[in-house]
């Protein structure tokens, strides 16, 4: 590449350093086509024609000045944005081909047909912009694509729109937002031998997760037909994470999460060739589009590319549907979460929100409460309001100039890696996609709350709630000697804290999990034939399609959800207490009402480990056994430590821990640890006894509370006298930290009070517990009070 003349260079002669000449979408597809295909990255073949020919083809029809003329006056606002960016696009395709650029382009098409072996072989045609896909800009979808081109005449007619959608509207006022000058951008087009991702798959790929800058995740989204709907947001794509860290053994399969999404609609090519959406059938909706060794392959894909750009990268894939092999077909360097404050962690909260009015995946982790702004179609964005939260079906780049005065974006369609999403966060902007039916229950000059704080889902409710905005500089907190960690129950919000400097995770209840992922009763999915509501039989075949057993859909999922918690302060101990639902809260997972005995006061009911060996619940049991053991010997979460609840004797400790044996999980093998809940005066005054069976004892002040002064923890009426800080209660943690740590045995504490009451710490260090786990809000304002009391400071809050 050292002619200044040269108007086309094949993708395998073409580096990353050639960004000026090629643009940094074809500059990334040659890099990975000459240094990354004996690596196992398959790009399809093609060529680029270059930025000096670009420039050529201005010149040669006296294009220049013209264009400068109609810049000049938009900016001097004697003429709009649409009328500047019109006329722009008619001067450049009024022009014609200088005939030695017209002929590189067919020769260089020539010789791509002769190695595939067709006379008119179809490919695509992109946009790559000199000034494109910089670290703080990603011109997400600024200039054209045009897909299944086939021969030299349709070929030319496509460059030349590519050039001239250099000056759309909404690529004139991205340049504007982002200070480049229009004169500085080129435009090379890089035309790529087709895919025929049309009877296969499609979609994005990122190796950072999105949304919370957890650098060990590839994000996957996917779809059926060609991937201008994902990118688009046009369609609502399956969801797929996967960690990192364990790509390389492939004998785990580390697939965090698989959410399928709906996929309505699918892109086509027309019978002549031009691209059309259809319905997809019922069949590809309840469907998977990637089984999960192509969902593991395409990840390993991302590491290596990753690896190679030094960097996390955005990808775009595609899936053959003919060969069934799959290609990645853009590669670009991710360009917000990547250059985040990673020192910084700023929380929201919504105090006191109204009614839910709808909610969706979300995007960035913000809230904010304004107006609405309902916008349905591109042709009505001068109706926009700046500053109220934008609402509409879905957005495409024509929509930049609009999104950029919003406060929030809601959109009834699209995934996270849609083009709203993407703008969202680059422009940081708190987004709800694929709500569904946004434009429908939303109306104009409506006040409302969006809030993306919760975790995967975000929330938009009813009129303007306060939001509380916390910062805290990370490289100012302290060290400790006590050890703070987290309790987690929502496997969506795990990932965000990863910034956080804890030492793992010393409550994860999965019942919670079992609650939000699972929903039906374990026991009706082992014994479907017991339950007898029709209506919840019904239920249960809808959730559980797709899946070879029953049995399997609960174990899949559980393991999937805990993995989330799991994965984000990998390789430190998380601890999962298996299920403490009360026979109440089980009777109201799907199904449940066959399987539960109506107490009178199930807190002290048929609970924690008396029903794991119980005939009435140990078919259940064995399923959570059987997701704790997938967790961490096919996923490879070793981490993970199993925590029993509610266990009244060390007797009864014996028959819990020959159950799971029976299951694979044999205390003290492949490094597995086995805790206990202390939560029952009898797990205190026979401690040693515990300690004998267990690793590691785990204090649950609320029902050792209950269960000392004789106060039920829900009554209202005796409230005054539920106090974790009374005598009797200290006491009773004081007692049992000496003899945990008489025998060698670990205690922590995980109940509620430091979370409630950071102050309570100081009695926790006190008394030499070894670690305290707190809710993620107070895991500051704890970890600071336990510096003071270690410090023997009085003044703890």
């Amino acid at each position: 590449m050292t002619e200044d003349t040269q108007h086309v260079i094949d993708f395998a002669d073409v580096r990353r350093q050639d960004v000026g000449l090629v643009g940094g979408k074809n500059a990334s597809l040659g890099e990975m086509i000459g240094a990354l295909k004996p690596q196992g990255i398959s790009v399809p073949p093609g060529f680029a024609t270059t930025s000096d020919a670009f420039r050529a083809y201005l010149a040669a029809n006296g294009l220049n000045e013209r264009i400068a003329h109609e810049l000049e006056s938009l900016a001097a606002g004697t003429s709009s944005l649409q009328e500047a960016g019109e006329r722009i696009r008619k001067l450049v395709l009024g022009g014609a081909w200088p005939e030695d650029i017209a002929e590189a382009i067919k020769t260089a098409y020539r010789n791509l047909c002769e190695a595939a072996g067709e006379s008119d072989v179809p490919v695509a045609v992109r946009s790559s912009a000199t000034a494109e896909d910089l670290p703080d800009a990603s011109f997400a979808g600024q200039q054209e694509t045009f897909l299944n081109v086939i021969g030299e005449a349709a070929l030319l007619k496509a460059c030349k729109r590519c050039y001239a959608s250099l000056y759309t509207d909404r690529a004139i006022s991205y340049r504007n937002i982002q200070g480049f000058a229009h004169d500085q951008v080129a435009l090379s087009v890089g035309v790529q031998q087709m895919v025929r991702a049309d009877t296969g798959g499609s979609g994005v790929m990122f190796s950072i997760d999105t949304e919370s800058g957890f650098p060990d995740a590839v994000l996957i989204n996917a779809a059926w037909g060609l991937g201008e709907n994902v990118v688009q947001g046009a369609v609502d794509p399956d969801e797929y994470q996967v960690f990192k860290p364990f790509l390389d053994n492939r004998d785990l399969s580390p697939i965090l999460e698989k959410r399928c999404g709906a996929k309505k609609i699918k892109m086509i090519h027309d019978r002549d060739g031009t691209p059309r959406n259809v319905p997809t059938s019922k069949e590809e909706r309840e469907r998977f589009v990637l089984d999960d060794d192509e969902i593991l392959s395409l990840a390993r894909q991302a590491k290596v590319i990753e690896a190679h750009y030094g960097q996390p990268m955005d990808m775009e894939w595609a899936r053959d549907g003919v060969t069934g092999k799959l290609y990645i077909v853009q590669a670009r360097p991710e360009t917000v979460q990547s250059r985040a404050d990673m020192g910084t962690l700023k929380s929201y909260a919504v105090k006191d929100p109204g009614p839910e009015i709808l909610r969706g995946l979300s995007v960035g982790s913000a809230a904010v409460a304004g107006r609405v702004s309902i916008i349905e179609n591109a042709a009505d964005i001068a109706r926009f309001v700046d500053g109220s939260v934008l609402v509409t079906s879905t957005t495409d780049p024509d929509w930049v100039p609009i999104m950029k005065r919003a406060a929030a974006i809601v959109t009834d369609h699209g995934g996270r890696t849609s083009h709203a999403a993407i703008v969202s966060r680059e422009l940081g902007l708190p987004a709800i996609v694929g709500c569904g039916n946004a434009t429908h229950v939303l109306h104009d000059e409506q006040d409302v709350t969006v809030s993306c704080a919760g975790g995967e889902e975000g929330v938009v409710t009813a009129g303007i709630s306060k939001i509380e905005v916390s910062e805290e500089a990370l490289d100012t907190l302290p060290d400790t000697k006590t050890k703070v960690m987290l309790n987690l129950a929502n496997p969506s919000a795990a990932l965000r804290w990863w910034r956080l400097p804890v030492e793992g995770v010393g409550l994860a209840r999965m019942e919670f999990v079992i609650n939000g992922a699972v929903r039906i009763h374990p026991m009706a999915l082992a014994h479907i034939e017991r339950v007898t509501d029709a209506d919840a039989r019904a239920e249960i075949k809808h959730l559980t399609a797709g899946y070879e057993s029953l049995p399997e859909y609960f174990v899949d999922r559980l393991s999937r959800g805990l993995s989330r918690i799991a994965a984000f302060c990998y390789p430190k101990p998380v601890i999962v207490r298996m299920s403490d639902f009360k026979t109440n809260e089980y009777a109201d997972l799907l199904g449940g009402r066959d399987f539960e005995p109506h107490e009178e006061n199930p807190m002290l009911g048929f609970r924690g480990a008396s029903r794991y060996y119980s005939d009435a619940y140990r078919d259940g049991f064995t399923l959570e056994c059987q997701a704790i053991a997938r967790l961490r010997d096919k996923m490879g979460f070793d981490n993970v430590v199993v925590m029993i609840p509610f266990c009244r004797t060390p007797e009864e400790a014996d028959k819990v821990l020959a159950v799971m044996a029976e299951h694979g999980l044999t205390r003290g093998e492949n490094g597995l640890e086995v805790y206990v809940m202390c939560e029952i005066p009898a797990n205190v005054l026979r401690a040693a006894e515990f300690a004998k069976r267990f690793d590691g004892f785990s204090i649950g002040s609320n029902d050792l509370t209950q269960l000392t002064l004789g106060v039920d923890r829900d009554s209202d009426t005796l409230a005054s006298l539920f106090r974790e800080d009374d005598p009797a209660v200290l006491r009773m943690i004081e007692m049992v930290i000496d003899e945990a740590h008489k025998a060698g045995t670990k205690v922590g504490f995980c109940g509620q009070a430091p979370s409630n009451n950071p102050a309570y710490a100081r009695y926790l260090v006190e008394f030499g517990i070894d670690t305290i786990s707190v809710t993620p809000d107070s895991f500051v304002q704890v970890l600071r009070n336990v510096e003071r009391a270690e410090a023997g400071k009085e003044d703890v809050p």
